[in-house]
């Protein structure tokens, strides 16, 4: 495990110190295998939570949501699940992200971040067959077809996974340029669905049929 120094407020960003916190952030999030992000819950969400965040996705890389200091927050009905539907408001591209609430300070719900890592690296070396994998994939694209896009519809043919961490899947298509993002959106979450993939990016690749 690799701890890297924490983030000042922006504003004090561009101190040298802080410069180089950042850049020991980043080399350290493409060196991981889970990247555990922590979230001050007394301060909130801030910029430099989602920067991390979205450099975390753009690697592939599983990432976990730590809320720490959660003891310093005023407790009502439904705080947590209010919080978490702030953090899933923030970064909608971590739906797939698992979110634990701890306080490092009373050692207080500590094993919920083991229990998600545990979880995250199951998901992300997860192997499926590839009957099933088409057979996913064909009903998906019989209950909803794809939108005409650049002058014509995408179809899947054949689709296989090539590798895991993340789990990465080849599609075989038609014509690349007529698959529409929300689509592939749609056929990644019918892989969930199907799947589970809990915590993990999954990986599509497509490829024109030759």
């Amino acid at each position: 495990m690799v701890d890297t120094a924490g983030m000042k407020k922006r504003g004090k960003i561009f101190e040298n110190i802080e410069k180089y916190s950042i850049i020991r952030a980043m080399s350290a999030i493409e060196k991981s295998d889970i990247v555990l992000l922590v979230i001050d819950a007394s301060q909130g969400i801030r910029e430099q939570d989602k920067h991390v965040a979205g450099y975390a996705y753009e690697q592939h890389k599983p990432i976990i949501l730590v809320v720490n200091k959660w003891d310093l927050v005023d407790k009502e009905t439904n705080t947590m699940q209010k919080f978490t539907e702030e953090i899933k408001e923030e970064f909608k591209f971590l739906a797939y992200a698992n979110i634990c609430f701890v306080s490092a300070l009373e050692k207080k719900r500590v094993q919920t971040i083991f229990e998600a890592i545990e979880q995250t690296f199951e998901s992300m070396n997860k192997r499926v067959s590839t009957s099933v994998l088409n057979e996913v994939l064909s009903d998906a694209q019989a209950m909803n077809q794809p939108p005409n896009f650049n002058q014509g519809r995408v179809r899947v043919y054949y689709a296989s996974q090539v590798s895991v961490a993340p789990p990465t899947f080849v599609l075989f298509v038609n014509n690349t340029k007529h698959m529409h993002f929300s689509y592939e959106r749609y056929l990644e979450n019918q892989l969930r669905n199907a799947f589970g993939f809990e915590g993990t990016p999954i990986r599509i690749i497509l490829r024109n049929r030759v």
